[in-house]
């Protein structure tokens, strides 16, 4: 295959990590690959590769058109836009009208699990437009949609082992934590294809885990105990505001226990093992490999 692939976001965690696996896993010529981002700069070592680096600010239609241009297959990282509400839905369908526009033969888009309306995330909406617009457009598509990243507890398990205790109001509901870098592979695997059908991927981790379950393991791999304390979603909302977050990051990060209650993020497949053909990483051992950064 000899398609030019194009990455957005590469800058980011997720984009990075893809172009990675493209270059060193599956061994794309970085003449091939066409990394955007709105920091340039920031990717000067794959620029040294050999990578064409491109900017592309999802706020100007302007460079979005010029960083589309001659990429056959197109990996549209979802923004991280969180501040103004419904901000990233615009972004991503600029990104789907220039791709489109350029003339890209197949479009890929990371999304979340469950997009439907009457998901619990604030955010699916931007989701569910981005991969309605995509459906439309008419081009071949591959969408995956990702769980919940590992990584994600290092947000607040710093925070939550300092303290002893986990405020959450997911109940007996369960996420199934994947690596990042194990579903970049996995990503990257199918943006390095041949594939030209229009498909659908969940990509999660291979175990669903409770907040307790979760915090069992943290205390097994770290030592430090730590007490989950049920609370309703408006009390958990209430107590986050009163630590100083602004109402509506407290109302996004408190959807998110609302889903997980719901089960929106405990799906558990083996798209990630199958596309990569590797095996996924467990959470205990992701935890231990992550030991520093858990503890802050």
């Amino acid at each position: 295959m000899t398609a030019t692939l194009l990455v957005t976001g590469a800058s980011g965690q997720l984009g990075r990590s893809v172009i990675k696996h493209l270059l060193d896993t599956y061994g794309v010529p970085a003449a091939r690959i066409i990394a955007t981002t709105r920091t340039p700069a920031n990717l000067a070592d794959l620029s040294a590769r050999g990578v064409t680096v491109r900017e592309a600010d999802f706020d100007d239609q302007a460079s979005l058109a010029d960083a589309f241009d001659g990429a056959d297959r197109a990996l549209i990282i979802s923004t991280n836009e969180l501040a103004i509400q419904g901000k990233r839905r615009e972004q991503q369908l600029a990104a789907v009208a220039a791709a489109s526009k350029a003339g890209v033969g197949h479009l890929l888009y990371t999304s979340l699990p469950n997009t439907e309306p009457g998901s619990a995330v604030l955010f699916a909406p931007d989701h569910y437009d981005t991969e309605q617009a995509i459906k439309a457009s008419g081009i071949p598509y591959t969408i995956f949609r990702n769980g919940w990243y590992g990584e994600n507890l290092f947000m607040a398990m710093p925070q939550i082992l300092a303290s002893g205790q986990w405020y959450t109001s997911a109940a007996d509901g369960a996420i199934s934590y994947g690596a990042r870098d194990d579903l970049a592979v996995a990503i990257a695997r199918e943006l390095a294809s041949d594939n030209t059908e229009s498909t659908t991927y969940t990509l999660t981790g291979p175990k669903a885990y409770t907040s307790a379950e979760v915090a069992a393991l943290v205390t097994e791999v770290t030592g430090k105990p730590i007490q989950v304390v049920q609370l309703s979603d408006e009390a958990l909302t209430e107590g986050m505001k009163a630590a100083g977050l602004p109402e509506p990051i407290a109302r996004l990060l408190v959807s998110f226990d609302a889903a997980t209650r719901a089960g929106d993020l405990g799906m558990v497949t083996d798209s990630v093992e199958t596309l990569s053909g590797r095996k996924s990483l467990p959470l205990k051992q992701f935890l231990e490999a992550n030991k520093a950064a858990l503890l802050g």
